[in-house]
């Protein structure tokens, strides 16, 4: 490449950077002289009245609190109180009646019923049915609790019961009675497994829809006219009234045999929240959502040192149990040992008494006689001794099967 063509390049370069400096430059100029019209359409103006506002100030905004886009203040004394106490609401839920499977003269009972409750209203009511998704949950977990304990007093039966089959001192007609008990309690238990695992496979992808029934009623402190009460009087006297209001109420609704109760505080809670959080009431019900904290500043887990003081309490727990179940079976094991003993030595000593009396009576039965018997009696002693011996080695044998067994159900639970 000749040194001409270099500088022709190099000029090219230039030029294209000073093409690109002026665009900046233009740029630049344009964004400023934009900035300086707004400026200028946004000085301070004189508005209708003569005051004087600029468009540049930050706007201020009303910053409420959820609260306020609320339908009601709060909840006290199982009423709802609405627009800073001048409303008051009490609500009653009802037990609807299966009208269809009644009979003709039940059905006209119950719209006579209906009729009278209709014509005794001396004030406004409201009529408010709530759909709700039923959540199984918490029945499948009390359930579950109740099985559990079964299983456990259940494991403690089959464990007592084979030491007392194993004991040799029960009768038989003892042992069959607790053998009747033990298949009882087993066959509970199974049963409330496939309650649970049928209930589970039922609900599952299904909702379980219901319905509840509300008759709400209110009262406003302007039917008071003008008074001097202080909002505390205000508020026990709406209660009262609101009170006897829904005790009529009920009472006429019991001719139609429909049954109600007057919802306390929590029921009302539990009422806003399922109205206002119908989507997510269906997952975090108003139980979790107490349990969560949802009105604390803050949660915090549970310290690592309790969690350890709680994991040793466990294994504890199961090493003591461990360990009294083997210093009974050690007692039972010497307390056998003893009786075998002491069965054997009387065995032993009947035979020599027998001896010794053939041997005293000899001159009557003949010494022959006495010779054979003595015999006899040894042959049986020898063959009671191998029969006894075999056995106490079965049981010691039965006795480490169970010592094994019972190591490695301790390292499993370990």
């Amino acid at each position: 490449m000749t040194d001409n063509q270099i500088t022709q390049i190099l000029t090219w370069l230039l030029i294209f950077m000073i093409f690109i400096l002026l665009l900046l430059i233009v740029g630049f100029i344009y964004v400023k002289m934009k900035d300086r019209k707004k400026k200028q359409k946004e000085e301070v103006i004189t508005t209708e009245e003569g005051q004087i506002s600029s468009n540049t100030a930050t706007r201020g905004y009303n910053k409420q609190s959820i609260s306020k886009f609320m339908e009601f203040d709060k909840i006290e004394d199982n009423m709802i109180v609405q627009k800073n106490g001048n409303r008051y609401l009490m609500v009653i839920e009802c037990q609807g009646v299966n009208y269809d499977l009644m009979s003709s003269m039940e059905q006209t009972a119950v719209e006579e019923g209906f009729l009278q409750f209709l014509n005794s209203l001396r004030y406004p009511i409201q009529i408010y049915v709530q759909t709700r998704t039923v959540n199984l949950e918490n029945s499948i977990s009390n359930y579950k609790r109740r099985v559990d304990d079964i299983e456990a007093e259940l494991r403690r039966k089959e464990a007592e019961y084979e030491a007392n089959r194993n004991s040799g001192i029960f009768e038989k007609e003892e042992l069959k009675a607790q053998f009747y008990e033990l298949t009882k309690l087993r066959n509970l238990y199974e049963y409330g497994k496939d309650i649970i695992f049928n209930t589970e496979q039922m609900s599952l992808n299904k909702n379980v829809l219901n319905k509840q029934y509300y008759i709400i009623t209110s009262y406003y402190p302007s039917e008071l006219g003008n008074t001097d009460f202080d909002k505390e009087e205000i508020k026990n006297i709406a209660f009262s009234e609101l009170y006897t209001r829904c005790r009529a109420i009920i009472g006429a609704l019991s001719s139609s045999g429909v049954v109600g109760k007057i919802l306390n505080s929590n029921a009302l809670v539990e009422l806003l929240y399922m109205a206002y959080n119908r989507d997510e009431a269906e997952v975090f019900g108003i139980e979790k959502a107490l349990q969560a904290g949802y009105d604390e500043l803050y949660s915090t887990a549970p310290d690592v040192i309790d969690k350890k003081i709680m994991a040793l309490d466990r294994e504890i727990e199961a090493k003591a149990i461990t360990r009294a179940e083997d210093v009974v079976e050690k007692v039972r094991t010497a307390r056998e040992r003893k009786l075998d003993e002491r069965q054997m030595k009387m065995d032993e000593i009947v035979d020599e008494m027998a001896k010794i009396i053939l041997q005293e009576n000899e001159a009557y039965i003949g010494s022959e006689v006495v010779k054979e018997s003595i015999k006899e009696i040894s042959k049986e002693s020898e063959n009671k001794r191998q029969k006894k011996a075999k056995e106490k080695e079965e049981k010691v044998n039965e006795q480490k099967a169970k010592t094994v067994k019972k190591t490695r159900r301790t390292t499993k639970t370990a």
